[in-house]
């Protein structure tokens, strides 16, 4: 977790609490303080970890969340429809630099996804690279032909414009329309055109983990904050 040492108000810009030029009006209205001593100076300086807004800490510095992303909801910041990021607390969504979603989900599927403000750390986790392993749940429309597994995990199936054969994924039946499904990969719309490239189509599809983060204790549409 950062500490950084910096204005007041650049603590509390920064965080969504106000915009830079409500500071003076935040502080008149709530009592933020410096190790316990109330300040009124947008120029004072402080470590993040020793200031507190009405008693209680400020937010984290850095945000990690995990959500179990709802139905019809959008990850983007500009596209129209509901945002993802309109379920978060209105102070977070203030924040700067901006929440983002690693990577993204449609707006159809369902299930785990993570955001956070740390570019770094997002661009770790999208990258190719990152051989993250995702597990989704897929329920098709047509029953399985039974060599599905087999092509998956061969890694030699290409999709329809690509130059490189997918890397191996491991497909678990369910029943003859619902399988799990995992991959390390990322590509657009990887799932749905696996399925469309064995000759089948995407009903439904819920991303179950992401990495090690399950979603298996979260309704549609909740999120918790995650340590990394």
């Amino acid at each position: 977790m950062q500490n950084s040492y910096k204005r007041v108000d650049a603590h509390l810009s920064n965080l969504g609490y106000c915009t830079r030029s409500e500071v003076k009006k935040f502080l008149s209205k709530n009592v933020v303080s410096i190790k316990d001593v109330r300040v009124f100076d947008v120029r004072e300086k402080a470590h993040h970890i020793d200031i507190t807004v009405d008693g209680e800490k400020l937010d984290d510095e850095t945000l990690v969340l995990l959500m179990n992303k709802p139905s019809g909801v959008v990850c983007s910041h500009s596209d129209g429809g509901v945002l993802v990021y309109s379920l978060l607390p209105q102070r977070w969504q203030r924040r700067n630099p901006k929440i983002a979603t690693v990577g993204r989900l449609d707006a159809d599927t369902t299930g785990a996804i993570l955001l956070t403000d740390n570019g770094v750390l997002n661009h770790k986790l999208t990258s190719p690279k990152s051989d993250i392993a995702k597990v989704y749940e897929v329920t098709l429309a047509q029953p399985l032909k039974g060599d599905e597994a087999e092509i998956f995990a061969n890694g030699t199936l290409m999709l329809h414009g690509e130059k490189k054969p997918l890397l191996p994924a491991k497909l678990e039946i369910i029943d003859e329309k619902k399988v799990r499904l995992e991959i390390c990969e990322g590509r657009y719309h990887q799932v749905k055109r696996m399925f469309g490239a064995v000759g089948n189509k995407v009903v439904a599809l819920h991303r179950v983990r992401f990495g090690e983060f399950g979603v298996e204790d979260l309704e549609a549409g909740e999120y918790k904050i995650l340590s990394l």
